[in-house]
């Protein structure tokens, strides 16, 4: 397939850089955001077009890119009287970013299956930053002749990309991308608040301990603002929550033990509690750096 037109479905604050980097890497791009005044505010910055509907974005389009935030509202953009399947025609290739359930991929997987198009479940992992510099994680079940088309497309703002396996398997491994972030954070939340009460130079403990075994992303990108207490970098708490809850459920259906993770989501909550909703991941710190 030739693809030349595309549209982005949801411009939010990993979606609109996201379309940005399509435009300015040759696509015809055109969006669709259910506020509109953004919408109109990418076509200013980036020159692309606008649907005032997932229908009229998608009209169009070779490939159909969504971004949303739960699985109601990929149903929606999908079915509703005015979603991407009024236009959907045979060929189509749907690309869910949208961190959602491994249900909801397998279902359109099978549904648009019968329709000759192709859907990939395709969650992004990065944060705002990675999503601004185009080194994405993109993590894909689906088809492979799906992901072989789609692939240098999605190098316009990725830089680590995988078929997982089988549609849902892209979901499943950004559930446990996110499992490993819960623990890995209240753990630095922890050896934070330590190292502060212990009275050492964390700048200079942190220099050292970057450099060996304790390295991550997190200490890496979130140690200065968590020292400083500050707490709105990125991946908000309410999302976290959403994120978590999906984990919760696929590991009932599979027998998975998740403790350290339901200890870690009730400490989110406490954040939330806090008046915190909106902190990012790294908020777990106000609650031990007391």
């Amino acid at each position: 397939m030739n693809i030349k037109n595309v549209s982005f479905i949801g411009l939010g604050v990993m979606g609109y850089p996201m379309a940005g980097h399509l435009h300015k890497n040759g696509y015809n791009v055109t969006v669709y955001n259910r506020t509109e005044a953004k919408a109109k505010n990418w076509v200013n910055e980036y020159g692309g077009q606008m649907g005032k509907t997932p229908a009229e974005a998608s009209k169009d389009a070779e490939v159909v890119f969504i971004c949303v935030g739960r699985d109601e509202d990929i149903i929606e953009v999908m079915e509703s009287d005015k979603g991407i399947l009024v236009n959907a025609k045979e060929g189509m290739i749907i690309v869910d970013h949208t961190t959602a359930s491994a249900e909801i991929a397998r279902k359109y997987f099978d549904k648009l299956l019968k329709l000759n198009i192709g859907f990939l479940d395709a969650p992004i992992s990065g944060g705002q930053a990675g999503a601004e510099n185009g080194v994405l994680s993109i993590m894909i079940g689906g088809a492979t002749k799906d992901f072989e088309t789609i692939k240098p497309v999605l190098q316009s703002y990725g830089k680590a990309i995988e078929l997982i396996g089988s549609s849902g398997s892209g979901q499943i491994a950004k559930m446990i991308n996110q499992i490993c972030i819960a623990g890995l954070v209240q753990g630095l939340s922890e050896a934070m608040a330590f190292g502060k009460k212990a009275n050492v130079d964390m700048e200079k403990v942190l220099s050292v301990i970057s450099k060996g075994a304790a390295q991550s992303w997190q200490m890496e990108n979130r140690y200065r603002t968590m020292l400083d207490g500050k707490f709105d970098y990125g991946f908000a708490v309410d999302w976290m929550r959403k994120d978590l809850s999906i984990c919760f459920n696929e590991a009932i259906k599979n027998g998975a033990s998740l403790p350290i993770t339901k200890i870690v989501d009730n400490y989110y909550s406490e954040v939330q509690k806090n008046g915190g909703n909106r902190f990012d991941t790294s908020s777990l710190m106000t609650l031990v750096d007391k």
